[in-house]
């Protein structure tokens, strides 16, 4: 009986959680559909603040549009980078040796426990005083997401690395496979799952990252979606605004989604660990 109510009494604190995060979320949604200029009072249903009025609305508005197209470009570009860095990272930091591998490790992963507002006026100072070939824009910005973004990857990496083991590796090499052989046919497949689980950690990071983005910000020309939504939240904001966060949502949901079916797929063709392919000699 006391287990019972044990259970209920999570369950109604998870519910409870769960509709603290979510209702303002969908209250914001809902009025991106709103008829009138107003964010708090309904005023009927209408797409104007998504493509119908050809001036305030999202898909109308060249610097709502282009901040959608930075902020796409940022993530897309900035997983490209970090996702085969951090693999490589964690496969050396893991195969490491001696006081010299906790260290290694402790550092890499020191971005993650490093408060971001730190990261981003430290990159700052350092693209403005020191490494003034950098230029602030997408360039920066790019670099301060990868250096706050690649410790991610590495953790999420390495803990897979931790429950595969050595052993398929070894058996793949007593099989006669190169050492590049069982990396590529062994180990790269089993590493799928904390690959796509990197993917969509980094995207939802990046693409609604605001206090690096900014910092490293270069004027309208490098503004992402939250710089945005930050600067219209402070000069007059209408429900245009609820639209383009609404937009950042749907893309963030699109992206665990589409991870989370690459993750589905390859658990059933693979099994939850994957097969050992090592290579033929031949």
């Amino acid at each position: 009986m006391t287990a019972q109510r044990s259970t209920s009494r999570l369950a109604l604190i998870i519910w409870g959680y769960i509709i603290w995060s979510l209702v303002p979320v969908v209250i914001a949604i809902i009025f991106s559909f709103n008829d009138g200029r107003s964010r708090t009072v309904w005023q009927g249903f209408s797409l104007r603040w998504w493509w119908q009025d050809p001036n305030l609305s999202v898909l109308q508005n060249a610097e709502m549009r282009n901040a959608i197209f930075n902020s796409l470009v940022l993530a897309v570009a900035t997983l490209l980078i970090v996702t085969p860095l951090g693999i490589a990272l964690a496969i050396g930091s893991q195969r490491m040796h001696g006081r010299s591998a906790n260290f290694v490790q402790g550092l890499t992963s020191a971005p993650l426990i490093t408060p971001e507002i730190v990261v981003g006026s430290a990159l700052l100072i350092t693209f403005t005083r020191l490494l003034t070939a950098v230029p602030l824009g997408f360039v920066a910005q790019l670099l301060g997401n990868v250096t706050f973004s690649l410790a991610s990857v590495v953790v999420i990496v390495r803990a897979r690395l931790v429950s595969i083991g050595a052993s398929f590796e070894e058996a793949a090499r007593d099989l006669g496979a190169t050492r590049w052989q069982a990396l590529r046919f062994v180990l790269f497949p089993m590493l799928w799952p904390s690959v796509m689980a990197s993917l969509v950690v980094v995207f939802a990071t990046v693409i609604d990252d605001f206090v690096i983005t900014s910092f490293l910000s270069a004027g309208v020309s490098s503004e992402t979606v939250p710089l945005r939504i930050y600067s219209s939240v402070r000069g007059g904001a209408t429900p245009a605004l609820n639209a383009l966060a609404t937009l950042l949502v749907i893309i963030s949901f699109t992206a665990l989604i589409l991870g989370l079916f690459a993750l589905s797929t390859w658990r059933k063709r693979n099994g939850e660990r994957g097969g050992l392919r090592a290579a033929s000699p031949m």
